[in-house]
């Protein structure tokens, strides 16, 4: 993927747009794989950014062609044309933890924010917890895992699984990448 490529207009574009507005923002979807080792193909944008921005975002994509086609207090969802946008809203404690410990990437579209490894395998585990049928949340997962398995906090990563009561899952996947 290039800088010059539809989805590489649109993060430059959408980054932007955040910084302009002052919104802290860090990529969380498929995007945010490629910094930790896992690369594939994605078609939108997935970002974490402040609840406080939500609705200053909402007027400013908006002006720019954005259609909003959900919005709840946790999540929006974008689309113009073939560009889909995707905002999850950092509010309670540990999302605002997440993306304030965000960590700057050089990529081809400038400088972006990405969670830590841990935050987005929880990202993960939340996407699958919530609709079990998003399999490509666990395979992200087991990439992950296995694209890290010698640096990643392992107590961390126990930690956002207890969340979830989903600790047999990560014994199950910690097996399986070993």
């Amino acid at each position: 993927m290039t800088a010059t490529s539809r989805l590489g207009r649109q993060i430059t574009e959408v980054i932007a747009l955040l910084e302009a507005a002052g919104a802290p923002a860090a990529l969380i979807g498929g995007l945010a794989l490629a910094p930790y080792g896992v690369v594939r193909a994605t078609q939108d944008v997935d970002l974490l950014t402040d609840v406080a921005s939500a609705d200053a975002l909402d007027h400013e994509l908006t002006q720019r062609g954005y259609r909003c086609i959900h919005r709840s207090a946790d999540a929006a969802n974008y689309l113009r044309g073939d560009e889909r946008l995707d905002l999850l809203y950092a509010s309670r404690p540990l999302a605002r933890q997440l993306l304030a410990g965000a960590e700057p990437y050089t990529t081809p579209f400038g400088v972006l924010h990405v969670i830590s490894l841990e935050g987005l395998i929880a990202f993960k585990l939340q996407g699958l917890v919530n609709d079990p049928r998003r399999t490509q949340d666990l395979e992200d997962i087991r990439a992950l895992l296995r694209a890290n398995r010698a640096t990643i906090g392992r107590e961390k990563l126990r930690e956002y699984f207890r969340l979830f009561d989903r600790e047999a899952l990560l014994d199950e996947l910690f097996t399986d990448v070993s």
